[in-house]
Parts: structure tokens; C-alpha cells; sequence
């Protein structure tokens, strides 16, 4: 006797990045999260918390958060809704657009499927399967051409399409997700978790199509992976079902305020997104030095390949160090390691490590 419908049954749950006790003596090179602090104003809010924001409910639309993004990004306030990370906006799209049969037999012909090109972030599939929705996996070429044809003709309800994409950092180009938009029938959800370390970014497309949602979030960026904050931005008229379904109070008062100190400070941002990106070239080349192959990278990370093919006892060598990095043991990732770019003496720490393992 199970006590599940037979969709969670038959499903395998996602599976985060390793995350150490604090305290713990690590270099974390595996979960992407961004190696300098958050905002010094956003930390001098957190130490100065009026206790009514607890005693009272938050705002359930982040309003003052809304506003902070509208004058930071030029887009209208209205065209904003907030979530508790950007994976949750990612699961309330799914739950207001795809749907399908519960239980192992295929479903019917016709059903509104879930559809990205892979490799991609996985959580897609694993929200899908909770709903649940079909879902169609569109392999990437070998040099990641988004391949729209085949995307199209899977006749999603929702595309999700991550750029830059992790693990591999590439960026789609913005005329090719124009194409995509263009040509399917239901919504393309573009995810730009890691768009601040890009050099472009897809928002333009919400003005020009209803059927586009453009998703960040202010784990990477902004250094608060741990606040849980993100937002997206489309068509009022596609964010009022979206509403229907988010929880009422999705966002905490503290998060609300956090955030929008952190939004507010786009300098602080920005420089350290610049620092990050000079690290990531400094990492890309050193690791190339080392043999391994290593894919130009829009993110704050890199998917690098070693020569010897032994990503995995690699991996498991580094975490013997106290050094995490990535592995995915799945089919075309199954080869190579995917790096978080640190300090620069963390980047420093792993090349290090790695010249050892050679010896």
C-alpha cells in the first residue's frame, strides 16, 4: 500500500548540491553560489529589523520589491511577480499550464507537455513529474544551437529554455528564443538565473510577446542564495494566472526587505559580477593548461572536461581535499566536472589540488 498518487511513486526527486554544516572547512566550488557577500546595505537592513515586519503579514505581491526591480531593469512594476526563489515560479508555471495523466501508462495524445532542450537544469523534469505533465527532452547539438524546429514541434505548454544554460554557460542567442517565441503555441519561460555574469539577456522579448516570461533570481547575482528570492517578468495578462496559483504570502517580510536593499544596490552588484568574470577567464585558462577541455562560459561557473576521462574519481579525489565541484552522472555529463568560479585564491586552492593529482 502506498500513500502516494502514483505519479510521486513512479518519480525520482531532485537531488541539490552537497551542502556542508557551516563552519565546516570547505571550498565550495558545486553549488554555484556566489563567493563574495551580499550587499552591505542589505546586511546593514537584516541588523536593523523592525519587529512589525514579523508581528504583521508581508505584502502578498512584494510591491516595494516590484517597484526596486522596475526602476533597477526600465520594466513596468505591474510586470513583476515574486517568488520564493526563482524555482518556485518555475513550479507555479507548471502548475498553472501542464498537466497530465497520474500513473505509469503514457499520456493521452494532446496533453499540455513540458518541453527544453538537454542537458539543462533538471529541477524542469522533476517539477513536471510531480504535476504530473508529460515531457520532452530535446537533445542540445554538440555546440548547443538551440534547435528550434524540434522544440516547436514537441507543442509544449510551457518551453523552458535556462540562458546562460547550466552546466554548459552557454547563451542563447536573443534572435533564436525570438524565433521560439514566435512559432509556439503556448509559453516560453526563459531562465536567467545566471544572467549577471552575461554580457546579454532576453528581457526585450516580454514587450514584444504575451507568451514570454523572463525569470531571475537573487541567489547568484546578488550573493543570497540563501533568502530565497526571485522574480519574473512578462505581460500582465500571463502573470494573472500566474497569480492564481502562487501562495498568498509566498514572500516573507524579510525577504521582501532584504531584497529590495540588495535590487537597490546594483553597483555593488555589478562589481562583483565583474570580479567574477575575471576569475572565470583566469580559472578557463588555467584549467586548459591542466589538459582539460573547458566551454566558453556566460556563467559563474565552467563545465570542464578532463583528458583522462575520470571526472567522477576526480570529483571524489577533490572532495577528499574538502573540495566540492559538480558531477552529474547522466549521459553526455557523465565526463566532466562542473565548476563554481571562486575567490581567487579558492580557484587558486583547486588548480593546485588538481596539479597534485596528476603527480
Amino acid at each position: 500500500m502506498s500513500y502516494f498518487r502514483p505519479a510521486i511513486d513512479a518519480m525520482t526527486g531532485y537531488i541539490p548540491g552537497e551542502q556542508p554544516k557551516p563552519g565546516t572547512k570547505i571550498i565550495k566550488l558545486n553549488t554555484n553560489e556566489n563567493p563574495y557577500p551580499p550587499s552591505p546595505k542589505a546586511m546593514e537592513l537584516l541588523q536593523n529589523l523592525d519587529s512589525e515586519w514579523l508581528r504583521r503579514y508581508p505584502d502578498p505581491f512584494a510591491r516595494e520589491f516590484c517597484q526596486a526591480v522596475s526602476d533597477a531593469l526600465g520594466v513596468p512594476a505591474d510586470w513583476i511577480i515574486v517568488g520564493n526563489g526563482s524555482d518556485e515560479l518555475l513550479n507555479v508555471l507548471i502548475r498553472s499550464c501542464a498537466e497530465g495523466s497520474d500513473g505509469a501508462e503514457r499520456p493521452p495524445k494532446g496533453d499540455r507537455k513540458v518541453v527544453y532542450p538537454m542537458p539543462t537544469y533538471v529541477l524542469y523534469r522533476t517539477l513536471a513529474a510531480i504535476q504530473p505533465a508529460q515531457v520532452v527532452e530535446v537533445p542540445y547539438s554538440a555546440n548547443f544551437q538551440l534547435p528550434i524546429k524540434e522544440l516547436v514541434a514537441a507543442n509544449g505548454a510551457i518551453t523552458f529554455i535556462a540562458s546562460p544554460n547550466s552546466p554548459s554557460g552557454h547563451v542563447v542567442p536573443l534572435d533564436d528564443l525570438r524565433e521560439l517565441a514566435q512559432q509556439v503555441s503556448g509559453i516560453v519561460a526563459i531562465d536567467e538565473a545566471y544572467v549577471d555574469f552575461a554580457e546579454d539577456t532576453a528581457l526585450p522579448l516580454v514587450q514584444e510577446f504575451q507568451n514570454v516570461i523572463v525569470l531571475r533570481t537573487l541567489s547568484k547575482g546578488y550573493s543570497l542564495a540563501g533568502l530565497r528570492m526571485g522574480f519574473g517578468v512578462a505581460n500582465p495578462k500571463l502573470l494573472a494566472g500566474l497569480f492564481k496559483v502562487k501562495d498568498s504570502y509566498n514572500i516573507d517580510a524579510i525577504a521582501i526587505a532584504v531584497g529590495t536593499a540588495a535590487m537597490r544596490d546594483q553597483a555593488y552588484k555589478n562589481a562583483c559580477a565583474d570580479k567574477v568574470k575575471i576569475s572565470r577567464t583566469k580559472l578557463a585558462l588555467d584549467l586548459k593548461n591542466l589538459g582539460f577541455t573547458v566551454l566558453d562560459s556566460q556563467g559563474n561557473f565552467v563545465l570542464a572536461t578532463p583528458t583522462e576521462g575520470n571526472a567522477e574519481s576526480l570529483y571524489l579525489a577533490l572532495k577528499e581535499l574538502g573540495i566540492l565541484v559538480r558531477y552529474y552522472k547522466q549521459p553526455g555529463l557523465e565526463d566532466k566536472l562542473r565548476i563554481t568560479v571562486g575567490t581567487d585564491e579558492q580557484n587558486q586552492r583547486l588548480i593546485e589540488a588538481l596539479v597534485s593529482l596528476k603527480e
